[in-house]
Order: structure tokens, then sequence, then C-alpha cells
């Protein structure tokens, strides 16, 4: 008997994984494919920060980056290369949200550096966007091995390569697979829900990330029309990019990597150019957003019988919508998880699925 399942080892999956297990809780953990296979795996795993305008996600993404960068650095400094961070405007539009981020934020942004005539001791450029363009410049940030610490995570937990289709509550226990378990989280990400709930809307965001090698040099991550690591040994992180038409279950023609490579390193010699390139991997996955862009965290709601008092499945929650946002999200929306099924905390209110629940309750109470 295990005190939690955890289905989906992505970020979310693992990130609640590991604090359950760090709290004295027997885990398993379930994933059809492996650990961080999917989405997570595929992700460009930068930890920075939301640069817009004032609002709930920009302030959630903000308390998530300073706890993140801070988590991996204690637990996995092995798994994040820290680097200062430059943010560039892409158009006049973004360029009035880095101005607004600027005069609301509560981070410390530092004056950027430049050598040459180009910033962060970049050599051997013929272009450089940052000195002509609206720009943040900030000390902390980094990049962080997205399989390798979803693996680390998992270490010493009881992880099961095995499609779960199906739950089944009994006996004050839920039937997952194999094993019996006292909870469930859902971290299932975009893919066909185990769980139908019709006030959940989820939409799958198809990710290409490649590392390079190439000559040039930087000595920060900058994201502009994509986002590039500090180049390390030779070695860049470029990606990724978000493709809200392609899911691989629902289109005929599978992806075409060669297209995606080319999309990436055009986007990137917008900011830079990239000398001597050779394409090291290709990494592509689906990640979940939310319809709000919010995560979604908390007590599952059963709808089969709709009312104003929701009633709960029991003992089942789930973690999910992070978007592109994941692993500088997981750690902190992940800890408020497993204190509420540890310590039975609450989850800030404008995170759970109840406010989808109420939405839905309101579109079937309108008159049509």
């Amino acid at each position: 008997m295990y005190d939690v399942a955890v289905i989906g080892a992505g970020i979310n999956g693992c990130s609640v994984a590991y604090y359950l297990a760090q709290s004295g809780k027997k885990v398993a953990l379930f994933d059809k494919e492996g650990i961080a296979h999917g989405g997570s795996g595929a992700a460009g795993a930068f930890i920075s920060p939301k640069f817009s305008k004032a609002g709930e996600l920009k302030e959630l993404i903000e308390k998530s980056y300073l706890f993140s960068l801070d988590f991996y650095a204690k637990n996995f400094g092995q798994f994040l290369q820290q680097a200062p961070l430059l943010h560039i405007a892409k158009d006049e539009i973004d360029a009035k949200k880095l101005q607004a981020f600027k005069e609301n934020t509560g981070l410390k942004i530092a004056q950027t550096p430049l050598h040459a005539k180009c910033p962060l001791g970049i050599s051997n450029i013929l272009t450089c966007k940052a000195q002509e363009s609206e720009n943040v410049y900030l000390l902390n940030g980094g990049v962080v091995d997205a399989v390798g610490v979803c693996h680390a995570m998992a270490q010493g937990i009881d992880f099961f390569q095995e499609e779960i289709d199906s739950l089944l509550w009994e006996n004050d226990r839920y039937k997952v697979g194999s094993i019996n378990a006292k909870h469930v989280v859902l971290a299932c990400g975009a893919y066909e829900p185990i769980l139908k709930e019709p006030y959940i809307k989820l939409r799958g965001i198809w990710g290409h990330r490649i590392d390079i090698y190439t000559s040039t040099r930087t000595e920060a991550t900058m994201h502009h029309y994509v986002s590039l690591s500090k180049c390390s040994d030779g070695k860049m992180a470029v990606g990724a990019t978000h493709n809200v038409h392609y899911h691989p279950q629902k289109n005929s023609e599978p992806y075409d990597v060669s297209l995606g490579r080319e999309e990436l390193l055009q986007k990137a010699n917008m900011t830079i150019e990239l000398k001597n390139v050779k394409i090291l991997k290709d990494y592509t996955g689906l990640r979940s957003g939310s319809n709000d862009y919010l995560p979604i965290i908390g007590k599952m709601i059963n709808a089969s019988n709709p009312s104003s008092q929701p009633h709960f499945h029991p003992n089942l929650t789930m973690i999910n919508g992070s978007g592109g946002y994941g692993f500088v999200l997981a750690p902190y929306i992940a800890k408020q998880l497993c204190d509420f099924i540890v310590e039975g905390r609450e989850i800030e209110s404008f995170l759970t699925p109840l406010r989808f629940y109420k939405r839905y309750l309101k579109g079937l109470t309108k008159p049509q």
C-alpha cells in the first residue's frame, strides 16, 4: 500500500513526488513513457520571471522564480547552470511591457554591462539587438538540465513505466495499475486525461528545443525571439518554440524536426550570430497550458451532478497547466500541493480547480 500515487513523471509530477517522499510518504510514480519523456523533456527549462505588466500570473511567476532558483541551487545544484539573464524586447508592444515591468517589479534590475559595444562580454558577433532595443538585465537566472533534474527528483521513489487509463476507488483506496494507494495526484499534462471532467480545459503546446555546439561565446542567458543559454564549453541550449497548432494525438502528419531546427536557429540568429553551429540533440514534446494561463492545483471536483455545493472526488488532486513556465512554477506549486496533502494547508484559491468549476456552473445556468 502506497500513501500517494503520482501519475505523470514530468517536472510537476516529479516535484510533487520529491516533496512527498521528503515528508516521509511512501510514493509511487507512474508514466507510460518514462521520466521527463514528454513536454518536460523538451522544455527550455530557463528559470526566469514573466516580463509583463502587473497581474496574478506575473506575481505568481515572480515568486516562483525566486523560490525555484533557491530550490534548484540548494537541492540539485549539479543540474543548474546559473548565469545573468538578459531579456530583449521583440517589438514596441514588448518594449512597453518591459518598461512597465521595470517600474513595478520588486526584483533588482542591474545595469547591462558593455564590452566591445556588445553586452555581457559576447564576442565575435555581427548583430546584437540589446543595444538598440528595450531590455531588462538581471544578475540571477539560469537553465536547468530538464531530464537530469527530473530523474534526480525521482531517485529512491518507486517508478512504474505503466499506462494508467482508469482509477477505481474502493475500500478507501485507489487501485492504480498494479498497486493500491490512499491518495492519487494527476500530473498528466496535455495528453488524454485519465479522468475527464467537463470544467477542466487544457491546451496542448508543442515544444522543440535543440542543444548545439557553437564557437560563439556568451556570458548570460538571453530571451528575445527564442531563449539562448549561456554558452559553456561550446554548448548552448536553444529553445523552446511554442506551437499550439500541432498535437501528436490529433495531427495526421508527424512533426517535421528539420523545419523546427531551422525555425529555432533563424530566431536565434535574429539576436546573435551563431558561428560554426553543429546540432547535438533535439528534444520535442507536448506541454500543457490552462485556458486562463494560470496553473491548476488542488482537489478534483466531481461534476457528474453539478451543484453550487461541489462534491469532491475522494483523495484525488491534480497539478497541471503550467505552460512554458513549468520549471519555474513546479517547485513552488508542488510544495503547496504537498503541504495540502500532508498537513491540510490551504492552497491559494486562484490556483484551484474550483475557479473553473464555478465558470462551468455559470455556463450551465445561462439561458439558451
